[in-house]
């Protein structure tokens, strides 16, 4: 097989995926011993969490009453971090083979090329795109955006949020005392976020909500000045605007991984109680795994990743324990 400009690296273990079960997956590996590599598309480590959502508060994970996306990220980068795991961001896993000794062979967009004895597949909801918002296509990067890094940035800024979804009403809140205003459009008068947030945000006397409206049309010299909406009964009104952040969902995609022969059910990959796959040699953890009962939880994804790479450990080394025994009983 060949390999466009091929780097070849050599690892225990491979895991494709950096979202918070992929990075404690890699945390794991390296507890047991293990040399990690950690693949994602993305530029940079933390998934879904630091991509869309890295200043909204996190509730429900263990020991934590409330932790930030990005602090959540920033310590499990920390607590993984003694064990040296190579990064390899922004390049998508692309192929899996197998050679006759078992050992798997990992290829990548960016022309690498890593051989492991097991490979874990923390990959979420794979690759996700933003669905986008027509009305607003000319101003990409010059005031559209699609996700809100850092909330700061849009300090003393008039900004109009669309969507009814969690990530709507999380920016809303998060932007409510930020930005110099804040306006939701959205184009039904039910919303899908979670009823404690909305109630907030109805709550809000500085948050302007606008159900039954969209965007209409998008206007500005060169940067973004302001948007016109409409409701349902075809009344308009102009609205100033310097960010415009479209929360319309996106669209997921497994990508190649759905090519390597991995048995899915709707995009989700079949798992056993070990977290092994169909394919020897290959595991899953967190959101991307399917079986009965599957909780689709950030808390329930750290346990499938001990759960992964303790099941790794003993086929990459039939001589270990399955059981690693307790963190507390290791020398600091």
């Amino acid at each position: 097989m060949a390999y466009p400009a091929a780097r070849a690296r050599e690892v225990d273990l491979v895991i494709v995926g950096a979202g918070p079960a992929g990075l404690f997956a890699a945390y794991y590996g390296g507890f047991r011993g293990l040399g990690v590599a950690v693949v994602d598309s993305l530029p940079q480590p933390g998934g879904q969490v630091m991509a869309m959502y890295p200043e909204k508060p996190i509730y429900d994970i263990a020991g934590f009453p409330s932790v930030r996306g990005r602090d959540l990220i920033d310590g499990l980068m920390r607590q993984a971090a003694p064990f040296e795991p190579l990064y390899l961001l922004g390049q998508q896993a692309t192929e899996l083979h197998r050679s006759d000794d078992g050992s798997l062979t990992l290829a990548t967009s960016a022309g690498e090329r890593v051989t492991c004895r097991a490979v874990i597949l923390t990959a979420g909801v794979g690759t996700f795109t933003p669905r986008r918002l027509p009305a607003g296509n000319s101003y990409e990067d010059r005031g559209l955006m699609y996700f809100v890094p850092r909330p700061q940035d849009l300090a003393d800024q008039d900004v109009v949020i669309v969507g009814g979804g969690d990530s709507a009403v999380d920016w809303a809140l998060l932007l409510d005392g930020v930005a110099r205003s804040v306006t939701l459009v959205h184009r039904r008068a039910r919303f899908r976020a979670h009823e404690h947030s909305v109630a907030q945000m109805m709550a809000s006397p500085s948050i302007e909500v606008l159900t039954d409206h969209e965007i209409v049309e998008a206007g500005g010299t060169h940067t973004l000045e302001h948007v016109r909406v409409a409701n349902k009964r075809g009344n308009e009104r102009s609205l100033k605007c310097q960010s415009l952040v479209a929360a319309l969902g996106f669209v997921a995609d497994l990508g190649p991984l759905a090519e390597w022969g991995v048995e899915l059910r709707d995009r989700h990959i079949l798992v056993d109680t070990t977290m092994a796959t169909n394919l020897p040699g290959v595991f899953a953890a967190g959101d991307v795994t399917e079986y009965p009962g599957k909780v689709r939880l950030i808390a329930v994804g750290f346990g499938e990743a001990a759960t992964a790479v303790n099941n790794a450990m003993t086929l990459i080394n039939p001589e270990a324990s399955l059981f690693p025994g307790h963190s507390t009983d290791q020398p600091c």
